[in-house]
């Protein structure tokens, strides 16, 4: 497909992998994935590389931080095969799911905030009980029940009685769970954001780490921004 796609010029390998500090087999590599249009090749079988080649290998190197490497690598293939709405599509997943990430932690910290401080309904250091931390969040033990299936609890047993026994940390991870369930997500979307919490080592830690996160994805949407610049002046240069 190459010849009648691509500009003036001759460039090798080693032209296009010195300048993004790649290796000339990566350059190839991304070729024979469909990353980069096919190269015409010299009578003796060397491969010739031009301006559009260049172009591509840009707009794939800008892609890869927005949208993640397999996506980019998606994105390149549709777009060298024609199939530029396919390529906008997943660009679109790409949008979509960021948003849905920015949605996610507007619910964290809005579950944070209104987390307030534990009540503390029984003195023993020990832990409480099923009945008495369903009362507390004025739920069923039913619900405590399904939510240690989902994982976000995980009671201990009490090894005489077999009654599950919930620590301080179960408490924290119980009533934000709560929260967020009161927000409307589903368990599947919570499990994970109690792991983070568990990974942070409480909520202070966490809510130290919103921060971060908030420049996370503060700076894929801005790599969005670049990737697609530079996938719009390919886009140009294929014609």
């Amino acid at each position: 497909m190459g010849r009648n796609l691509q500009t003036e010029g001759r460039l090798r390998p080693v032209d296009l992998a010195r300048v993004h500090g790649l290796s000339t087999q990566a350059v190839r590599n991304y070729e024979e994935v469909g990353i980069l249009p096919a190269a015409d090749r010299t009578p003796s079988g060397y491969r010739v590389y031009t301006p559009l080649h260049a172009g591509a290998l840009r707009a794939f190197l800008a892609l890869v931080p927005g949208h993640g490497h397999q996506t980019a690598a998606s994105i390149m293939r549709a777009v060298n095969e024609g199939a530029v709405d396919e390529a906008f599509r997943l660009i679109d997943e790409s949008h979509a799911q960021l948003l849905d990430d920015r949605r996610t932690l507007r619910a964290v910290e809005s579950a944070l905030r209104d987390l307030g401080p534990a009540v503390v309904t029984d003195p023993d250091p020990g832990g409480t009980f099923i009945g008495p931390l369903a009362e507390q969040l004025g739920i069923r033990p039913a619900t405590l029940r399904k939510w240690e299936r989902a994982g976000l609890v995980r009671p201990r047993r009490d090894p005489r009685t077999g009654y599950r026994v919930y620590d301080e940390a179960d408490v924290r991870d119980a009533r934000l769970a709560h929260q967020l369930r009161r927000g409307g997500y589903l368990l599947e979307r919570i499990a994970p954001l109690i792991a983070q919490v568990r990974a942070a080592g409480g909520l202070e830690p966490l809510e130290a780490a919103l921060g971060d996160w908030h420049g996370r994805l503060s700076g894929r949407g801005r790599a969005m921004l670049a990737g697609a610049a530079e996938l719009e002046a390919y886009l140009r240069e294929r014609g």
